[in-house]
């Protein structure tokens, strides 16, 4: 059985610092690992999706939580 996706807190930074930071993190990561992202800038919404669209990663799940959201999202097979 597959281990729960780690989670990377990211709450309290501003743009573009969630996504440079999600970047180096699963560049670091093996294509098909999963993670979750924690933010509250309120762009994330806007930039998370655009960047793993960008990058070749899946965006699996995104979800309002209190003061921010969350997003799992899937490496993908592009460096």
């Amino acid at each position: 059985m597959a281990k729960p996706p780690a989670i990377y807190d990211l709450k309290g930074l501003n743009c573009p610092l969630p996504v440079l930071k999600a970047r180096k993190r699963l560049a670091a990561m093996r294509p098909g690992v999963r993670l979750w992202l924690e933010t509250t800038d309120p762009l994330a919404v806007i930039d998370i999706p655009a960047f793993c669209a960008e990058a070749g990663h899946q965006l699996v799940e995104t979800a309002a939580v209190t003061g921010g959201h969350r997003f799992l999202v899937e490496r993908g097979n592009a460096a």
